[in-house]
């Protein structure tokens, strides 16, 4: 199968750099213009074409043609020609670092381009959890698809609550390993004096306490993955015995003289420095570079703001309880992606769920944020009820604070058969008969309140100059 397509009408301009791409181990094909048209269509996979620029006009009719495959002109052409898939020019004669350089473009165009299928399986289904957008995240997606397949260690780096445990789950569901069991172990939660047999196991009698035998994490991730995280925190004499199962690749049970092999994938992880603990002697050198074979960056929320509005969806519908959901106004978003996130993913993820809570299906604005969140400058909607509505609430609520006991009750459905047995049989006017009433029940607060206005309108439940506009309406005053 050939890699790389040369299309040319000239022969001795393809044969030389035929020649050229021997030496390097390529493998090629030469086709004429003519018959171009018919391989491009037969095979997609070409990773690069060089196609000859004595026809100008041509060699980009066809180049615009497979937006897919990047192309490179051989000869003399003007820099103004490499745009789109055009990605370089290759000028004559042919020189090795001028052919690997036109090489690598042609190896970045096809490795960003847009909806490039995977040949990993299940990829997107757990990449969900590495949702976004932003140039540091696809960085870490990249790095997870190159290592997976392999056997290399990995330390992953990054501050507390940025994912790395979802790091290291796809790193091992994407590996040749995900049949098998993957096992976490937090260096730091474990005590130093119980993190040898939790790691080995121990045999009965090993210790005070040791009633039978255990299997340790080792032996429970056989064949499969063992997640060290925060390896930071393990002490330098459990340190030592580490690098020694990671060389040798054997271990023994606490109390125990038979050697375990051991076949198991290690990806550690940890907030901490190491670089800086080995110059302090806290961390073993020797242990850093087992385990550093392939670092990974997890990256602070912080570096990668523009993602948060792609977080909050896949955290909400991840968090969603009983069809509840909540939504986000701009306001809202413009200032959560100004938040610092010390906590990083975990932060934000705790925070939507406190949000589900309290306001379940409902729309969240930059005032329903908790103070900590609130880092831009928006005015808050105080809703202004019409005074009809306003009127009828303080009404109802003084009845309802009037009728306390149960002789209150009694009084006040005796009134309440009294006044519909009084109505008319051809009816009364309503509005006189409310204004009326709205008149008693004032009058009665201003007495009541020694016609103190502010203290009468607190009793109605009314604003002061409501109840002023009222006074004046209905022409109330202390003398009248």
């Amino acid at each position: 199968m050939s890699n790389i397509l040369i299309i040319s009408s000239q022969v001795d301009r393809a044969n030389n750099l035929c020649t050229i791409l021997t030496f390097l181990g390529e493998s090629f094909s030469f086709v004429t213009f003519a018959q171009c048209m018919q391989s491009l269509l037969k095979k997609e996979g070409y990773k690069a074409v060089f196609i000859d620029a004595s026809d100008l006009e041509l060699a980009v009719d066809i180049c615009e043609k497979s937006p897919h495959l990047p192309f490179i002109l051989v000869g003399e052409a003007l820099e103004s020609s490499v745009k789109g898939n055009m990605v370089g020019t290759l000028p004559e004669p042919v020189t090795y670092p001028a052919l690997t350089q036109v090489l690598h473009r042609c190896q970045e165009y096809q490795r960003h381009q847009p909806n490039v299928k995977t040949s990993v399986n299940n990829k997107t289904r757990l990449f969900r959890s590495l949702v976004g957008q932003s140039r540091q995240i696809q960085s870490v997606r990249h790095l997870i698809e190159q290592v997976a397949p392999t056997e290399a260690n990995v330390l992953i780096l990054g501050e507390s609550g940025t994912g790395k445990e979802v790091i290291a789950r796809n790193v091992h569901f994407l590996s040749n390993r995900n049949d098998n069991t993957f096992i976490p172990v937090n260096c730091g939660a474990i005590p130093g004096e119980l993190l040898e047999s939790e790691l080995f196991g121990h045999e009965k009698g090993a210790f005070t306490g040791a009633v039978s035998s255990r299997k340790g994490r080792f032996e429970l991730a056989e064949g499969g993955t063992l997640f060290l995280d925060e390896i930071g925190d393990m002490p330098l004499q459990m340190q030592v015995k580490l690098l020694r199962v990671l060389q040798e690749r054997t271990y023994e049970r606490v109390g125990g003289t038979k050697p375990i092999k051991c076949n198991v994938r290690v990806i550690a992880a940890t907030h901490r420095d190491l670089e800086m603990m080995i110059e302090q002697g806290q961390f073993r050198e020797d242990l850093y570079y087992r385990l550093n074979v392939f670092p990974i960056e997890s990256p602070a929320l912080r570096e990668r703001r523009e993602d948060i509005p792609l977080l909050l969806q896949e955290l909400i519908s991840r968090l969603e309880s009983d069809n509840a959901q909540i939504r986000f106004t701009e306001n809202a978003l413009t200032s959560l992606i100004e938040h610092n996130w010390a906590g990083n993913v975990r932060e934000l993820s705790n925070l939507v769920e406190r949000l589900m809570i309290l306001f379940p299906n409902q729309l969240i604005d930059l005032h329903d944020l908790p103070h900590k969140y609130k880092h831009i400058d928006a005015e808050a909607y105080q809703p202004d009820y019409p005074q009809e509505l306003l009127e009828r609430e303080a009404i109802n609520a003084m009845f309802q604070d009037s009728v306390e006991t149960e002789e209150d009750l009694t009084t006040f459905a005796e009134l309440d058969d009294a006044s519909s047995k009084a109505l008319p049989a051809d009816g009364l006017n309503l509005k006189e008969y409310i204004s009326d009433l709205e008149v008693s029940l004032i009058t009665q607060a201003l007495n009541q309140q020694e016609w103190v206005v502010a203290r009468a309108a607190e009793v109605l439940g009314m604003r002061r100059t409501t109840l002023v506009e009222k006074m004046r309406k209905y022409n109330i005053n202390k003398d009248a």
